[in-house]
């Protein structure tokens, strides 16, 4: 079928983010839509959009599917890429479709009006909220009579947002005002279908800290509207998650929970105040019953759409733009939105960039550079380095109390995921001890703290011509399973051939440590790598040896007693991170060290749960039983489509590495462990 004679709506997707997908779900059950193709800068990103739903185009930039006659472009990118993406679809003869905010500032919203003007097409905003079926319902109800005359409404809304994933600091973290823009609109928005008109508005925020990349996370907005008051409240702090409307009459209420789909209306009740409070309540409860597991049920089989507001919206749109009919909510909505928002803005803005520019205001040289300071091992490297006269430099993502006590210690806020912090940490050093790395999270946040981490580090280390970088790997970047255990191990063993299957800390390692060599061997990195053991001494005893794994209040050991760990005491661990700074022959050198003294995991659990006492609780499963947990959880995963913590693989791969050559890290470095395993065992558990 040519594009001349196509009957159907011919759609191209902008962005490929986790809201393209609802959009892409929505427009794929229209009949007179054809989505001609998606494009995104992340390929990836773009083809996994493009094969969960059948497109048939991939390509890069809006540019690239003009060829293929877009009608209508739906633009899902974040807000300040929307100006420029929206007007180049504009010219491209589309309608365009923006996810919310319309834009960042209200003359980059008053441009795309003018320009969907100029060019004749049409102009929506996907405020979705207002398609939330309990919302409509909420709606309904108020325009019904049913609670007499609204006097005011109230949104809860507690969120959370994806992990930074590295790379130059997206709006989302410079902006100050980023949280209430993002969500503060659908507010804003909600506010006005209830009780009109919003005429004044006062905004209040706050910061708590909690994450050091999305600064103000506390905000609460009063709205003076024409027929009342509408109050928000956003938090990033609060738990358990909500996402709640109330709204008060003269004659009843409407509680909408979002989350959990349902909508209560309750009316004042003939009789005695306290009857009518008690048979309510009792009313709402046995609809609850109800109505939540119907929901929840509805869900899982699909008869209940995720983000139900979303895929309205986009339909809404589809439809309008093939009847050439106005759009639900169109940019002059919006627009009245973005003017509302722009003036309570400014100030949290210039905070937060007043913040980010002071973190990179110039500082006097120092000797060295830790990042991972506030850690184990960074926390102890930086005493070393200090007790031997060092002025040292941290890249921390929050300050400690412990660095600002000390004159000699200078302090760099920042991620290591943003290049141009790192590169501000690196210059003036003249060795870099990059031991920071993600150990918790999302994918998002290992490749920010471990993948993103190391490439900045090794990129300014090279633009500064630092004469060292010591960087701190892994033995997980080995290969587990496969491996046979009476082979020697040593700095040319096999690297670990699934590591998607062992998890993101192993992915990112390997990918990091990669990073490292590949410099030194292409690039002249003047680098060291040590893979340390595990490292053990006073502070970790609760972290669980090799071989084990947390699970439901408990550690569970699995496998024999008798296998052995590869540790390192703490102490030892630093002499040879001291060495590989130093030493001349160690440059471009990569070095295992780990304690040539092997310790059963029995004794070593035996040792903790001495010290820990009735805190700590110790099963031992065989590996077979673990195996078929793994096999069950594997399956499940396929079941649900998602991601599981647990595999047969990661199973296999528990059991700890032993039998290693250490003749690199004596002969090289000079090290052997002055404490050792067995007096640091004293020194660790008493």
């Amino acid at each position: 079928m040519t594009h001349q004679t196509s009957s159907k709506l011919r759609v191209a997707i902008v962005g490929a983010g986790y809201v393209a997908g609802h959009h892409a779900a929505a427009l794929k059950r229209l009949d007179h839509v054809e989505i001609v193709g998606i494009c995104d800068p992340n390929p990836a990103a773009a083809q996994a959009i493009a094969g969960r739903f059948g497109i048939p185009r991939t390509a890069s930039s809006l540019a690239d599917l003009a060829d293929a006659a877009p009608q209508a472009a739906y633009i899902l990118t974040p807000p300040a890429s929307h100006p420029a993406l929206a007007m180049q679809a504009m010219d491209m003869g589309c309608h365009v479709l923006v996810e919310k905010p319309m834009a960042d500032s209200v003359a980059d919203c008053e441009a795309m009006v003018a320009h969907s003007q100029a060019k004749g097409v049409l102009l929506g905003v996907n405020h979705s909220d207002l398609f939330d079926p309990v919302l409509l319902r909420a709606l309904d109800a108020v325009r019904a009579g049913r609670i007499g005359d609204v006097v005011s409404v109230d949104i809860i809304r507690n969120s959370e947002y994806p992990a930074y994933a590295g790379g130059p600091l997206p709006s989302s973290v410079t902006q100050g005002s980023y949280p209430f823009r993002d969500l503060g609109v659908h507010g804003l928005y909600t506010i006005e279908a209830f009780v009109g008109t919003i005429s004044g508005l006062r905004v209040d925020y706050q910061s708590r800290g909690t994450d050091p990349n999305l600064h103000f996370d506390e905000w609460q907005a009063q709205a003076q509207a024409e027929r009342g008051i509408g109050r928000l409240l956003l938090s990033w702090n609060a738990r358990p998650m909500e996402n709640r409307v109330f709204v008060r009459g003269t004659r009843g209420t409407i509680e909408v929970d979002r989350f959990l789909q349902t909508c209560r209306v309750q009316r004042v009740l003939p009789g005695p105040k306290f009857i009518g409070i008690v048979v309510n309540a009792v009313a709402r409860a046995a609809a609850d019953l109800v109505q939540i597991p119907w929901n929840v049920l509805r869900f899982a089989t699909g008869m209940l759409k995720p983000s139900p507001g979303i895929q309205r919206g986009a339909i809404e749109f589809a439809n309008a733009a093939r009847d050439r009919a106005a759009p639900p909510f169109s940019g002059q909505d919006a627009l009245r939105i973005a003017r509302l928002l722009d003036p309570v803005c400014v100030a949290p803005d210039r905070e937060r960039l007043e913040m980010l520019a002071a973190r990179r205001s110039p500082i006097e040289p120092a000797d060295v550079l830790v990042t991972g300071a506030a850690g184990f091992v960074g926390r102890a490297l930086v005493r070393r380095l200090r007790a031997e006269g060092k002025r040292v430099r941290v890249l921390v993502r929050k300050p400690l109390a412990i660095h600002d006590a000390d004159p000699g210690i200078q302090v760099v806020v920042g991620d290591l995921g943003d290049p141009r912090i790192v590169a501000h940490a690196v210059d003036g050093v003249r060795t870099v001890y990059h031991v920071g790395a993600a150990m918790r999270g999302s994918l998002r946040d290992f490749e920010a703290g471990t993948t993103w981490g190391t490439r900045n580090v090794v990129d300014a280390c090279l633009a500064a011509g630092t004469p060292r970088l010591v960087y701190v790997s892994s033995l997980s970047v080995l290969d587990h399973a496969g491996r046979d255990p009476s082979a020697r191990l040593d700095e040319a063993s096999a690297f670990e051939p699934r590591p998607q299957s062992r998890g993101a800390y192993t992915q990112t390692k390997l990918t990091a440590e990669r990073i490292v060599s590949t410099a030194i061997a292409e690039r002249g990195l003047q680098a060291v790598i040590i893979r340390p053991g595990q490292i053990f001494g006073p502070g970790a005893e609760k972290v669980t040896p090799n071989g084990t794994i947390a699970l439901a209040g408990r550690w569970v050991a699995v496998g024999p007693g008798t296998q052995t760990l590869p540790l390192v005491y703490l102490d030892d661990l630093v002499d040879a991170l001291m060495l590989a700074g130093s030493a001349p022959a160690a440059t471009g050198g990569l070095f295992n060290v780990v304690d040539p003294h092997e310790i059963p995991q029995q004794e070593y659990l035996q040792r903790c749960k001495a010290k820990l006492g009735d805190e700590l609780k110790i099963v031992r499963v065989p590996v077979w039983m673990f195996l078929l947990l793994g096999y069950g959880v594997e399956t499940l995963g396929k079941l649900l489509h998602r991601e599981v913590p647990l595999t047969r693989y990661r199973v296999r791969s528990l059991r700890p590495l032993a039998n290693f050559d250490t003749n690199a890290a004596r002969g090289t470095l000079g090290w052997s462990p002055k404490i050792g395993v067995e007096r640091g065992m004293e020194l660790t558990f008493g």
